[in-house]
C-alpha cells in the first residue's frame, strides 16, 4: 500500500483556505485544487509499504515522539514550488516551524535508518493546489505574491496520522490507518 505520515488540518481553518482556493481558481483554469477532506501537511512520504512494515513504522514513530508535547503552529503565507515565477504547486506555509521541523527531522533520520529516502530540504507546507500548463501563469503568480503574507490562523498538533493513499482517475483517496499521539 502507498502510505505517508501526515498532520491533518484543523477543520476550523478550512473556510479561510477554501476562500483562497476560490481566488486561485478564478485566475487559473489550470489549477487542480486539493479537496477539503484531503487538506493535510505531509510529514513524510513513505511510498509502497507492506502491512508488516506499517506496524514497524507505527512502533518506531510512537517511540520517537512519545517525549514531545502537543504544540501549536501558525499557518501563514502563500507560496509556490518550484518558484512563484514558475508555479507547479501552490501551498500555505508554517510561520516559525521550530517544533514541527524538529520532530520531522528526527523522524526523517530514523526513517532513513529503515531504508526510506531522506528528505533533501523539508519545508513544512500545506498543498492547496497543483498547476498543469501555462495558461494565466502571470495572473496566478501575481496572486500568489499578493498573498505571500496572508494569515490563516493557528492550530494545535497533538498527533501524526499514518495514511494510505489510493490513486484514482478522479484524484487520490486517503484513508487513516493509525493515529500516533504526541
Amino acid at each position: 500500500m502507498r502510505a505517508f505520515l501526515a498532520v491533518d488540518l484543523d477543520p476550523n481553518l478550512t473556510y479561510k483556505i477554501m476562500n483562497i482556493q476560490k481566488q486561485l481558481a478564478q485566475v487559473s483554469s489550470n489549477i487542480k485544487l486539493v479537496e477539503e477532506e484531503n487538506l493535510h501537511f505531509t510529514f513524510k512520504f513513505l511510498g509502497d509499504i507492506t502491512p508488516e512494515r506499517k506496524d514497524t513504522i507505527v512502533e518506531m514513530t510512537e517511540e520517537h515522539i512519545k517525549d514531545y508535547a502537543p504544540f501549536n503552529i501558525n499557518i501563514k503565507g502563500l507560496g509556490a514550488f518550484p518558484s512563484t515565477d514558475y508555479i507547479k504547486v501552490v501551498w500555505l506555509g508554517v510561520e516559525h516551524p521550530g517544533a514541527f521541523s524538529k520532530v520531522q527531522r528526527e523522524l526523517d533520520m530514523e526513517f532513513s535508518k529503515m531504508g526510506f529516502n531522506k528528505e533533501r530540504s523539508y519545508i513544512p507546507h500545506l498543498t492547496i493546489g497543483r498547476v498543469k500548463g501555462t495558461k494565466n501563469r502571470d495572473e496566478l503568480s501575481a496572486l500568489v505574491k499578493e498573498l505571500e503574507n496572508i494569515e490563516i490562523g493557528s492550530m494545535n498538533i497533538d498527533r501524526l496520522t499514518l495514511k494510505k493513499s489510493e490513486l484514482t482517475p478522479v484524484g487520490p483517496i486517503y484513508t487513516d490507518l493509525h493515529d500516533i499521539f504526541l
